[in-house]
């Protein structure tokens, strides 16, 4: 039981300097990696970029203990940065005190919910956001933080949590263009670009091996920040007006506690629940992807326990909200983690960077980040997913469109909560109309299959109705009119069967809608029986009247039901 809640037990014990080496090498190279992210997400939420920095140390700690992810590396990501920012924009000024506050409040939010979600087993919550309108939110969430960063490569002033916003302060800026910041943001893109799009071919034509070519040319970044950082300090450009990141505090972060602000927490519960929805399915995504790759297992519901536990952590180091992010997941497997352990040494390398090094960031442009974030969250825009979905799907193509419009628009929050709902409102629409199909008998075997496809034998006088869906509140009238219907049309009908494999649950709704159907039929003259019920159904059946009030019986089969009904009995 300790193990359900402490998934660290299950792994410590085994724990050995084979497993430790492998681990440290992983962390020294997630912390060299993910710096330049973790000081870009926080400037992309608008917070100080020590935030970031904050972030990507107590909570690691905390998913070591709680997290069941042997590769999961958890930290700011662009995405909840986006939603922080959004969130928070109408709180205070970015940057502020009470904005600091209000971010730790909306973390300590996330992370609570998470927990608590974990704690009722709710893994299951994230199901309800079809994989359409999840790639729809982060392709659009993915284009607004690129636009975002416009402003920043540009070396002009621009905000905005929309196309429209984002837009409007560009163009209205544009005349101010920095030519120096631009110089150096287009040439960390097209460095970056490089680096991420032919950076292994070309490293391995300088004879090196593989593996070290792809572990150099997922560096770039940090060779990006290096040299812009020295050229910076070697010329003094924030004297010549480049933006640079400044002083960033020396010192671990402080341990606190959010104020309780009841009107604030009020209003940032919503935005606390969306990040957490959203947080929670993008690391969860990632997590068994992995997992799966070393034919390992990760349990939904402790990771939303993990996750929370992380985000409280980071409420109380003065962080940000945190979940496993995608590049720094990716580069921690590559690197050879082997357990959670190696979040535990990133954490302790980031902390010493956070104790000692913080001065040799000052001089780094700004313009170097934003080509960072730009290059990175462009991967999120999936152009093959959204032309896939339009040739598989015109309804799913719908809602992802819809979701993308709105994100674009209106912003993040009336993005995923047009995603949560469309994707609710698809599959009460798809199974309040149950595919049914009358079937007949193959002939010559024990097989049957829809009437309308296949050459079959049938009578006239027995209709074998196939339900494919469980039976529920939203579709019990829907079968009500498909089998009122099949019997109108057909005077002569006698017994009508419902074949129930593809059923999982009758609930109490249809159970009342069957009662009817019982009663009509009995009222007409015909029949009804039930085949092939599932032992959990049928459990639920004999707990009710309905079997005692069934004019027909439950046969094992179709064919059964068949070889018995088909003939009449003058025959």
């Amino acid at each position: 039981m300790l193990k359900r809640y402490l998934p660290i037990l299950a792994w410590l014990p085994h724990y050995n300097t084979r497993l430790c080496g492998a681990d440290l090498l992983a962390g020294i190279i997630v912390t060299v990696m993910v710096i330049p992210q973790s000081l870009a997400y926080a400037i992309l939420a608008g917070l100080p970029a020590v935030v970031g920095l904050y972030a990507s140390i107590l909570p690691l700690l905390a998913y070591t203990l709680f997290g069941t992810s042997r590769t999961l590396a958890v930290g700011p990501v662009a995405i909840l940065a986006l939603m922080t920012g959004a969130a928070l924009a109408g709180v205070a000024p970015p940057g502020s005190a009470e904005y600091l506050e209000a971010t730790m409040v909306l973390a300590l939010l996330s992370g609570l919910m998470l927990a608590a979600m974990g704690m009722m087993k709710l893994g299951f919550f994230a199901n309800f956001l079809s994989h359409p309108v999840i790639s729809g939110f982060l392709t659009a969430s993915g284009i607004l933080i690129a636009a975002s960063q416009a402003a920043n490569l540009l070396g002009i002033s621009g905000s905005g949590f929309t196309v429209m916003e984002l837009t409007v302060s560009l163009v209205t800026d544009i005349t101010n263009t920095h030519w120096p910041t631009l110089v150096i943001g287009t040439g960390c893109l097209a460095f970056l670009v490089l680096m991420r799009r032919r950076g292994q071919w070309l490293l391995t034509r300088l004879w090196l091996g593989p593996g070290l070519a792809s572990l150099l040319a997922k560096a770039g970044p940090v060779f990006a920040v290096i040299v812009t950082t020295l050229v910076s300090w070697r010329f003094d450009l924030a004297a010549s007006g480049v933006a640079v990141v400044g002083a960033i505090p020396k010192g671990l972060p402080p341990l606190t506690f959010p104020s309780v602000d009841l009107p604030l927490w009020r209003e940032l519960l919503v935005p606390a629940l969306l990040i957490s929805v959203v947080g929670f399915v993008e690391s969860v995504s990632m997590g068994q992807m992995l997992a799966a790759k070393r034919r390992q297992r990760i349990s939904p519901n402790q990771e939303l326990i993990g996750l929370g536990s992380a985000n409280i952590a980071a409420a109380i180091s003065a962080g940000m909200p945190v979940t496993g992010g995608l590049s720094r997941t990716v580069i921690n497997f590559d690197a050879g983690a082997q357990t959670p352990a190696a979040g535990t040494f990133a954490a302790l390398g980031i902390g010493l960077v956070t104790l000692a090094m913080t001065p040799l960031l000052y001089h780094l442009p700004i313009a170097t980040l934003a080509a960072t974030i730009t290059v990175s969250i462009l991967t999120l825009v999936d152009i093959k997913m959204i032309k896939q979905t339009w040739r598989y799907s015109r309804s799913d193509f719908a809602a992802m469109a819809v979701t993308i419009g709105l994100t674009l628009v209106e912003g993040v929050e009336a993005g995923i909560i047009a995603g949560v709902s469309l994707s609710v409102g698809l599959f009460l629409y798809r199974t309040s109309r149950p595919h049914s199909a009358l079937v007949g008998r193959v002939p010559g075997t024990e097989h049957f299959r829809n009437v309308a496809r296949h050459e079959v034998e049938s009578a006239s006088h027995v209709a074998l109705l196939r339900i494919d869906e469980s039976l529920y509140f939203a579709n019990a009238r829907y079968l009500e009119d498909t089998v009122y219907n099949l019997v109108a049309s057909r005077p002569e009908l006698e017994h009508v069967v419902l074949i129930c494999s593809a059923v999982n649950l009758i609930d109490a709704s249809a159970l009342e809608s069957l009662d009817a159907i019982n009663a009509r039929l009995k009222d007409s003259h015909v029949t009804l029986h039930l085949a092939e019920v599932k032992g959990p159904v049928m459990d639920r059946l004999n707990n009710s009247d309905f079997l005692d009030e069934l004019t027909g019986r439950v046969f094992l089969s179709t064919f059964a039901a068949w070889s018995e009904l088909r003939r009449r009995p003058t025959e």
